[in-house]
């Protein structure tokens, strides 16, 4: 039997309509690096920092009732950091995958992951996919990690889909469309992207969900992400719905 979400009867935004709220946002994580070293500290304790972030922002962007959140967490790039670093990083994420596991059941979150996983460690690769099992019967917003993950990547593999059932005749050349790309995507149950939020100022999208992403709005803070919480949650929500959204079109009337 699938499980309901936890009632979330105060939606924290008494300013913003119910039908303002973005059903699906993606927030690029930056700035665990830049965190630790004004600190002092080792760049891995801003990635250590950051987890309370994902934990806070998770729950408030659940308890608003968006439908799916996707943090960029390691991408293809992200493997030409120092073999410390990144040997962490597939360490916290293991660790993650595990300790966060009653949280994920107790707001009833379907946990899924996104990108190239079969390339991770064993270890990490193991744990998370059994979070996204324990979680797959949950009927609350869906959190994505985006890992391992590059957007020219997902379109390269998922060109290379099409092109392998075309040749194999299973596919018509001339009946792909958009949907049938998006249908190749790592995860063709995405919801395109309403809202994407950047922390640490950076004002680049960094090969982000290029598919999903292409009607966004964009948010940019200063705040670096270790820092992030709810109320800049609330804060890029806000801003989001004040904007007037064309998707390519004229405002009419």
């Amino acid at each position: 039997m699938a499980k309901a979400p936890p009632p979330f009867p105060d939606r924290h935004l008494p300013d913003v309509p119910v039908e303002k709220i973005p059903a699906s946002i993606g927030i690029i994580m930056d700035g665990n690096g830049r965190w630790a070293r004004r600190l002092g500290w080792e760049r891995i304790k801003g990635h250590t920092a950051g987890i309370d972030s994902v934990r806070d922002t998770a729950r408030a962007a659940a308890e608003l009732g968006v439908k799916e959140l996707t943090l960029y967490a390691f991408s293809v790039e992200n493997w030409k950091r120092p073999r410390a670093e990144v040997t962490y990083l597939m360490r916290l994420l293991r660790r993650f995958a595990v300790d966060e596991r009653p949280e994920i059941e107790r707001n009833g979150i379907q946990f899924r992951t996104l990108g190239r996983i079969d390339d991770l460690p064993d270890s990490t690769r193991n744990e998370l996919r059994e979070s996204e099992r324990l979680s797959v019967d949950n009927d609350g917003m869906v959190l994505r990690l985006a890992l391992n993950y590059g957007g020219r990547t997902e379109l390269a593999d998922a060109a290379r889909h099409l092109a392998e059932e075309a040749v194999a005749g299973r596919l018509d050349p001339a009946s792909i469309d958009e949907a049938a790309l998006a249908g190749a995507l790592y995860d063709p149950s995405m919801r395109d992207v309403d809202l994407v939020i950047r922390t640490a100022s950076e004002m680049r999208i960094s090969n982000f969900l290029l598919w999903q992403i292409s009607y966004a709005e964009l948010v940019v803070t200063d705040v670096l992400w270790p820092e992030f919480r709810r109320e800049n949650l609330f804060a890029a929500i806000r801003e989001y719905a004040g904007r007037e959204r064309r998707f390519g079109g004229l405002v009419t009337g």
